[in-house]
């Protein structure tokens, strides 16, 4: 066997070992327990915390906005809700407009228009500097959420040593393509292993955009640091959810999941767009690496293992890959026993997970794994060579209609089924709207506001 064989066949070997390893712990700790703090029923609204959400826009589509703000609005939940949607300078705001004029009758919701794009992590600041409640619920714009999710992530919330808590994720076009259903899969594996996972230890590493609550004593602690986040001296414009976790963990906070807070959200329905979600994630995911190794010794061992196992176990699996790959174009060897490896482990790694899920659509994902090793590796490879680039990869342009990038894109096929929008409250008579106006934003309002 060459040099190459050898390497591939180690390689390989030292990869299943390591990913056995790995996944029977991750397996292990995401097994539901019993959470009694998210069993209270909560009842009182003089009792329960004041929950700010706040939904940032760019270029979304107006029906999947107007879908998402129905869901918000639709809340079951007793205490105080104000909902913030900053529409952060977009291109299609026009189109928008009567979806901002219909919410705005809602004394519930503020509307604020940014004159210009400035990015996710200061249109939410923006939103953020204006509330007041005592909790803070990040949605994107793109989201339908479960009628309960707040009541489910609210109890969570009440230990005051928890600085951030997400719901599960799952994909509202599921349906659409091929490629929607293995990104559904995808979410669910993210979400009910490794985030169920890493709460077991309090410890979620990425509680994402979609849906995440942040306590806001602790939220305006850490609001400078999550504004002024740099990289090799330039301004930091994505992976806002990943740094603003770490931000929470370093300032000595519980980070928690809750399996049963359901938001669906839109994702890529084309390979282009998808690829370039994932290049922005892997960017942000290897730019707080770093920050988020200093935690490491302050937290579970487990922790430690996760980090490994995701990255030391793509490395392995990359290098298994090139050098069989390479060895079958010198000598015309197929490496039977790296490419033996690949398929058992993934046929057993979907079976298990379809057991787990009782889902059977779980045996399909192994189609993932060309997806894994053809592209997002080399991906991966690519993003960490670029670190220092800072595009947004879907805000290059201003116009709605060619806006296909990212998860805001417009051009994305709307959540399916009957518009929420049909059934809002939102019919009483029009309210006076309130444009206050200042240097830097336009703000529509059911209330009166007091810098009119």
């Amino acid at each position: 066997m060459t040099l190459l064989g050898t390497t591939s066949t180690v390689a390989i070997s030292l990869y299943a070992l390591l990913s056995t390893a790995y996944k029977s712990m991750q397996g292990l700790y995401a097994m539901p327990t019993k959470d009694s703090s998210a069993l209270e029923v909560l009842v009182g609204s003089d009792k329960l915390p004041s929950v700010d959400v706040i939904v940032p826009c760019f270029n979304e589509d107006p029906r999947t906005l107007s879908e998402c703000l129905a869901s918000i609005a639709d809340q079951e939940y007793a205490g105080r809700l104000r909902v913030y949607l900053v529409d952060d300078g977009s291109g299609n705001r026009e189109a928008l407009g009567t979806v901002h004029e219909d919410y705005a009758r809602d004394p519930r919701f503020d509307i604020i228009l940014l004159p210009e794009n400035v990015g996710k992590r200061k249109a939410q600041i923006a939103a953020i500097r204006r509330s007041s409640g005592d909790l803070v619920l990040n949605v994107d714009s793109d989201t339908v959420l479960a009628p309960d999710v707040i009541s489910k992530l609210v109890p969570k919330m009440r230990d005051s040593a928890v600085g951030a808590v997400m719901g599960q994720l799952t994909a509202s076009n599921r349906t659409e393509s091929w490629l929607t259903r293995l990104i559904d899969m995808e979410y669910w594996l993210a979400c009910n292993e490794e985030r169920a996972a890493q709460a077991r230890f309090g410890a979620v590493m990425c509680c994402c955009g979609p849906c995440a609550m942040y306590r806001r004593s602790a939220l305006l602690l850490l609001l400078d640091q999550y504004e002024s986040q740099f990289f090799r001296g330039k301004p930091s414009d994505f992976g806002e959810d990943r740094h603003l976790t770490i931000l929470m963990l370093k300032a000595g906070f519980r980070t928690e999941y809750v399996p049963s807070a359901i938001a669906a959200t839109v994702v890529p329905n084309r390979l282009g767009p998808y690829l370039r979600q994932q290049l922005r994630w892997a960017r942000s995911t290897f730019r707080d690496t770093l920050l988020g190794l200093r935690l490491l010794p302050s937290l579970n061992s487990y922790l430690t293992l996760d980090v490994v196992g995701q990255n030391l176990g793509a490395l392995l699996l990359a290098l298994s890959v090139l050098t069989g790959l390479a060895h079958f174009a010198l000598t015309g060897t197929v490496p039977w026993w790296t490419g033996l490896m690949i398929v058992s482990m993934t046929m057993l790694r979907c079976s298990v997970v379809a057991f787990r899920a009782r889902q059977f659509r779980f045996l399909g994902f192994s189609l993932h794994t060309f997806i894994n090793i053809f592209l997002l590796l080399p991906l991966k490879a690519y993003a960490l060579c670029t670190l220092s680039n800072s595009d947004w990869l879907s805000r290059s342009s201003a116009v709605a209609t060619s806006n296909t990038g990212g998860k805001q894109a417009p051009t994305q096929t709307p959540i399916t089924g009957s518009s929420r929008a049909e059934f809002s409250p939102h019919a009483a008579p029009l309210r006076r709207l309130n444009l206050a106006r200042d240097s830097s934003e336009l703000v529509l309002s059911g209330n009166i506001c007091g810098d009119e």
